[in-house]
């Protein structure tokens, strides 16, 4: 009599446990808000029982998956010629945004000669990474394909200057007649531990000459604290904010009557996320171009992102992250170009993706990116990431929008009716 009192009740128990699961799943579902959605939003996302959603149809219907169709689109890429066809030696990467000024093409980019080592060599003169010990040079072009290049636009600075080891990674605003532009800056030595800050330059032409300011507009925080000596970025005893350690790829809007300098922030003690590296945006904001700049308190503004690629459109800002984080490959939207929520998922994006100013980027989702400039690594076989070379490329952006659906068959393409 004990053993079937026992069993009784354990099978009560379990029963009582698999309804108590049963009602928590759905009071979940009863607490969603099934209001906002009609049923053509069910039908497009193939949910047959809006009062039974699983978490996967939760998200589609938050998300918007079936709604931002014309924010998905497809990337491809190509060589150029002239100046920018690869030369073996030189390093030419992170292009800025494109001007159209006067019927010619410019841009902005980052340059440098010879090999990287990498850090550990016991020498701090060589060359570490592909984007260390440059300068920031400019080329035109008539066609965006066959590009010349016009020279030194922004060189480092003097010996003991907050950008005597290398300026890169430059971006560009043309605002009232006047040109400004944004880099990264280091100061020897170049170790893990090294931050980076952002410096400025301005001229009254794009082939200058570059007037560089003083000092930084914008610097990492100071509230890391690193542990031990070693030169190693991932030992620390406090990480301190996304920015702690470094401030990079800034871009430089006009915005809403201000001045918003978007960028990415690293961190004491890089971690890793869902999406690989523990990398965010942040933008600090100002009402003057040269500053000062005031990080937003709403930093930082992404939880992904390597490299910035970021534009106006309509009344808001949109970005696309590239790569690092878990939302990585995604076209993001926000109406006050702080709150970005994802539009779509793309893949393929390429890297240092560099918009043209001059399109139509309003016409519809992905319109600023009907072609624009990128870098790739060029790595000799049996050679490590950093002691390759970096060669600017086009790409071009195939919207969804209007595009007609095919079908494969058999090698052969059926157009669907």
């Amino acid at each position: 009599m004990k053993i079937i009192t026992v069993t009784t009740l354990c099978i009560s128990l379990l029963l009582s446990s698999q309804c108590l699961a049963f009602t928590n799943e759905t009071n979940k579902n009863t607490t969603f808000d099934l209001s906002k959605y009609s049923q053509e939003d069910f039908d497009y996302l193939a949910i047959k029982d809006p009062t039974k959603l699983s978490a996967a149809s939760k998200r589609a219907l938050e998300r918007n998956y079936h709604k931002n169709a014309d924010w998905f689109g497809r990337f491809s890429t190509q060589t150029l010629q002239g100046d920018f066809s690869f030369e073996e030696g030189v390093t030419r990467r992170d292009p800025s945004k494109v001007l159209l000024i006067d019927g010619l093409y410019y841009t902005w980019y980052s340059k440098a000669v010879g090999p990287s080592y990498g850090f550990g060599t016991g020498d701090p003169d060589k060359k570490v990474f592909p984007w260390d010990k440059t300068e920031i040079w400019y080329a035109t072009s008539k066609d965006g394909n066959t590009w010349k290049e016009q020279g030194l636009a922004v060189g480092r600075g003097a010996k003991d200057s907050f950008d005597d080891r290398s300026v890169f990674t430059p971006e560009v605003l043309a605002h009232n007649g006047q040109y400004y532009l944004v880099y990264q800056t280091i100061k020897a030595p170049y170790l893990n531990r090294t931050k980076n800050q952002v410096g400025m330059a301005y001229a009254n032409s794009p082939h200058g000459p570059w007037t560089k300011l003083n000092k930084p507009i914008l610097s990492p925080a100071n509230n890391g604290v690193w542990l031990g000596e070693e030169d190693n970025r991932f030992l620390v005893k406090k990480q301190g904010d996304f920015d702690s350690h470094k401030v990079h790829d800034p871009t430089l809007m006009y915005y809403n009557n201000k001045f918003y300098l978007y960028y990415k922030g690293e961190r004491f003690g890089e971690k890793t996320t869902a999406g690989g590296r523990e990398i965010r945006w942040g933008v600090a904001i100002a009402d003057k171009p040269e500053g000062p700049y005031v990080k937003s308190e709403f930093n930082p503004i992404t939880q992904s992102g390597h490299e910035l690629a970021i534009w106006h459109y309509q009344d808001g800002i949109a970005m696309i992250s590239c790569k690092d984080g878990p939302e990585q490959g995604t076209m993001q939207f926000a109406k006050d170009g702080v709150n970005f929520e994802i539009m779509s998922y793309i893949t393929n994006v390429p890297d240092a993706i560099a918009t043209v100013t001059s399109l139509d980027g309003d016409k519809y989702p992905g319109a600023a990116l009907q072609w624009g400039l990128s870098h790739k690594y060029v790595i000799p076989a049996g050679k490590q990431w950093f002691e390759g070379h970096n060669q600017i490329t086009k790409f071009t952006f195939r919207p969804n929008r209007n595009k007609r659906q095919y079908e494969s068959s058999m090698g052969k393409v059926k157009k669907q009716k």
